[in-house]
């Protein structure tokens, strides 16, 4: 089968053909259907693997063969599924009820980090982490929601907001397109903060435009210290974290979603006396993608995406990336 992997001697996606995988304990083989590129894809990429790794972690695809010990566990060959990525766990300890990656009884893996990823022509998906693909969300697309689209539903669900209160989000590439999409739905008024005009039809510059905490709040309609029920970071930019703060209402929430690569700092003594609150969310549990997925179908909520139509592609995917140029979801389509 053909395969993009990371090739950390040229520091560029290649593809290659290997060996089909078999399907092992708990296991599927899945043809992939579609495959997308996540910006911590380029976390893995940084790693310091000691040869070529299949990248990608966002995957939908066909039930193709399935081990022995996945049968009767409600899916069977040919039936459309969309995925999480970790593999090799239990899916039973406390660790695992709280992320799989905390596996308490065996060493979990993250495929396209330390086990082979989704962009490939077949891969090996835990039954536990499958998902039967309901009809409004078809395969060849899918892919975004099995970490974008979860990880986001989860962090707008997790703002513990009422209808017709306010969510202000930082960030509205890909995912905050996304979260948009989501807090409509749920009955939230949404301000979008960002540097690019481009993004949404209205959004608050905060590069060119000095004074937008100011307008933002106007704009709500709420004055100091009366901001927003929540602002949910959907860009990794330290400057994106440092503007949190002062658009959220006296003890509402920051929510945690995109990833500095330095980490975030918030002040201390606002913590302690509750002058907001820090939380984050996001794709943990294979239990949680019900609800995420039923409400995406039921509100026909649907991700922005730029497909590609071969492995080909996925080196030009990766720079565009890195030079953040694209501000849609870049997939793969197998189908």
């Amino acid at each position: 089968m053909k395969v993009a992997q990371w090739d950390p001697e040229q520091k560029k996606a290649v593809v290659n053909e290997v060996l089909i995988p078999e399907p092992d304990h708990n296991q599927f083989l899945v043809g992939m259907g579609s495959a997308s590129l996540c910006h911590s894809d380029l976390m893995s990429m940084a790693m310091d693997h000691k040869g070529l790794i299949i990248i990608g972690y966002e995957g939908a695809g066909y039930v193709h063969n399935i081990h022995p010990s996945a049968e009767g566990k409600g899916f069977k060959v040919g039936d459309a599924i969309g995925f999480t990525y970790i593999i090799d766990c239990c899916f039973e300890c406390e660790g695992c009820k709280i992320h799989n990656n905390h596996c308490l009884v065996q060493e979990s893996h993250t495929q396209g980090f330390t086990a082979p990823g989704l962009f490939a022509e077949y891969a090996l998906v835990d039954w536990h982490s499958a998902i039967l693909l309901p009809g409004m969300l078809p395969v060849r697309t899918a892919s975004p929601m099995f970490c974008a689209g979860i990880t986001t539903f989860h962090c707008v669900d997790s703002c513990e907001l009422k209808p017709r209160q306010w969510l202000v989000i930082i960030g509205c590439g890909g995912l905050g397109q996304l979260a948009t999409q989501y807090a409509e739905a749920m009955g939230f008024k949404v301000v979008g903060v960002d540097i690019n005009d481009d993004v949404l039809a209205t959004v608050f510059n905060s590069c060119i435009n000095l004074n937008y905490i100011e307008e933002v709040r106007n704009f709500m309609d709420r004055g100091p210290k009366k901001g927003a029920g929540a602002v949910a970071v959907f860009s990794a930019a330290d400057a994106a974290y440092r503007s949190a703060p002062p658009l959220v209402k006296l003890g509402g929430f920051i929510m945690v979603v995109r990833l500095p690569a330095n980490g975030v700092t918030f002040n201390a003594l606002d913590i302690a006396r509750g002058t907001y609150k820090v939380k984050g969310d996001s794709t943990r549990i294979p239990e949680r993608m019900k609800k995420a997925i039923s409400f995406t179908a039921k509100h026909n909520i649907k991700p922005e995406v730029e497909i590609f139509s071969s492995l080909e592609s996925v080196n030009g995917m990766v720079e565009m990336m890195k030079k953040e140029l694209s501000t849609k979801r870049m997939v793969v389509s197998f189908a």
